[in-house]
């Protein structure tokens, strides 16, 4: 198993676990748990653009530099799909790590979403369909969150009980940083995640896994209960 970053190559036959705890893929979690079908993964703002005229159905969700595009439906926010009317919906989602990161693994045995709303299951489907295959583990972000995530499902997968507590702890910690950095910015360029860390705390909130297909320009989640 290894945890690596964005600038990594992903070597081809392993399974891959794209981890986004603030906020792609806690919001992708908590859009799945309100009744929404599947997710289109797009690895950039302007293609999520583009697959929105392919599938014109489907609420366009994302964020550039942490805040929603005027053209979208929703932004990068848990808690905005926490409200939303979703059941039966398909989404489209764009954002600047998290859907980027999974359009880095072309060739995987298994491609999955994570945070930490879904890292227990994921850490039993895992055991449960590919034992022994190697796991790549991808951070998607520099801040502390989806490292905090990467280590603790690490440490799942090889048997040990890690404590929720010290995950809890690397979120506000990622959160933090994210903090001073957009306090360096305009008011006007500024991204509030106040309403949000609720949900990106919220371990094992959902008992199923985020199971990626890979298309030609994007990828599609689906939910897998486990």
């Amino acid at each position: 198993m290894s945890i690596v970053g964005m600038d990594a190559a992903i070597p081809s036959g392993r399974v891959v676990v794209v981890i986004d705890v603030i906020r792609a893929f806690t919001t992708a979690a908590v859009a799945f748990g309100r009744g929404v079908t599947e997710i289109a993964d797009a690895p950039s703002v302007d293609n999520g653009r583009d697959l929105r005229w392919l599938r014109p159905n489907s609420l366009l969700v994302g964020e550039t530099k942490g805040l929603k595009p005027a053209d979208f439906d929703f932004g990068n926010s848990p808690f905005e799909m926490s409200t939303a009317q979703l059941d039966g919906r398909s989404l489209i989602q764009a954002t600047t790590n998290g859907t980027l990161g999974l359009a880095r693994c072309p060739d995987p045995v298994a491609l999955l979403a994570v945070s930490a709303q879904n890292v227990g299951a994921t850490a039993r489907w895992i055991a449960s369909n590919h034992a022994g295959i190697p796991c790549t583990l991808l951070c998607t972000g520099q801040t502390a969150e989806d490292w905090a995530c990467a280590k603790y499902l690490g440490d799942l997968l090889e048997g040990a009980v890690p404590k929720r507590v010290d995950l809890v702890t690397g979120i506000m910690d990622g959160a933090a940083e994210h903090a001073r950095a957009y306090a360096r910015l305009p008011v006007s360029e500024r991204a509030d995640l106040s309403s949000d860390l609720h949900f990106c705390c919220d371990v094992d909130r959902s008992e199923f896994v985020m199971v990626g297909e890979v298309h030609r320009d994007h990828v599609v989640l689906t939910k897998v209960p486990c």
